[in-house]
């Protein structure tokens, strides 16, 4: 099977780890202490440590302030936005509200970010 992938470089691999599974129902198929890959629905996410050296160097708030200065935002198609949201409130992420929801191309779609502050775009089918 064809799967897309992407790579996510987390300061906590645990936490970012647990956002990715829950919000896009993926399954660990392998972990170590450099990283998480998670696969299911044609995705494939690698959650990946960052080195402590240069981690030591970031900081994140809490709660997570969004990383808007990345030319990056990768977008998931998600069976329900509602579901979405139940995980990103049980893994320190954030969706914005349903009133900033759009309509685009037969899908409803709402940014958010994962808990370090990496900014996602989740679309529901119309």
């Amino acid at each position: 099977m064809l799967q897309q992938g992407l790579v996510v470089f987390a300061k906590n691999k645990k936490r970012v780890s647990a956002f990715y599974q829950q919000t896009l129902a993926l399954a660990v198929e392998e972990s170590d202490t450099s990283h998480d890959l998670l696969r299911g629905h044609g995705y494939e996410v690698v959650i990946h440590t960052i080195p402590r050296k240069y981690a030591a160097g970031i900081a994140i708030e809490k709660p997570p302030k969004p990383r808007e200065e990345t030319p990056f935002k990768p977008t998931f198609v998600v069976a329900s936005l509602a579901d979405v949201r139940r995980a990103v409130e049980e893994t320190g992420g954030y969706l914005k509200p349903d009133t900033g929801a759009w309509h685009f191309r037969g899908h409803t779609v709402l940014d958010g970010w994962d808990p370090e502050g990496n900014v996602v775009q989740f679309k529901q089918p119309e």
